[in-house]
């Protein structure tokens, strides 16, 4: 991905790989199809949120899979390569959202679900808006600049946390609440 995605051919992808051509067609008939399949091998191990019975816990870590994902691993480079052509090309952008930002999205739906059952967050709280303002700051840095902290991961939970805490809450997560 070093020449970006308008440089990406698979007959240079099969060369690179020491395979023919006809390998590389074989498993994916377009470049779409196999920068797709690298962004789902690259995002994989950084969506699950395990429960922890802790919703501020859960929801920090929703945002930094999302940030290391970006910081620390190879998906970092590829997705940045690949922003606009997901933006613009429907081929590659329509799949995208339909496997890997769903699957982020329903993981981190779930840990908010989660922490509205323990009576952390309120019962009206806008579960999209609420996914959204945990992963899409990261992806905001991302693409525009900042640094992307623990710091940072902190203050967007503790944001979230405030606008969407249940009034009344007994759990432990409630218990350090910022104020």
């Amino acid at each position: 991905m070093t020449e970006g995605f308008s440089g990406l051919r698979l007959e240079h992808v099969a060369a690179r790989a020491g395979v023919s051509k006809a390998t590389i067609y074989r498993r994916w008939d377009s470049k779409e199809e196999l920068s797709l399949a690298v962004l789902e091998e690259l995002s994989a191990p950084h969506i699950r949120i395990v429960e922890t019975g802790d919703t501020r816990e859960e929801l920090l870590s929703a945002t930094l899979n999302a940030m290391r994902a970006v910081v620390d691993t190879p998906f970092g480079p590829v997705i940045e390569a690949l922003l606009s052509q997901i933006a613009m090309n429907p081929q590659l952008g329509d799949p995208f959202r339909a496997t890997i930002i769903q699957g982020r999205r329903d993981e981190v739906r779930q840990a908010i679900a989660r922490g509205i059952a323990r009576g952390d967050l309120r019962p009206d709280a806008p579960i999209d808006v609420a996914t959204e303002l945990l992963v899409g700051p990261v992806y905001f840095r991302l693409m525009f600049g900042g640094e992307l902290t623990g710091e940072f991961a902190e203050t967007v939970v503790d944001s979230v946390l405030r606008g969407y805490a249940s009034p009344v809450s007994t759990s432990p997560s409630a218990a350090r609440r910022p104020g």
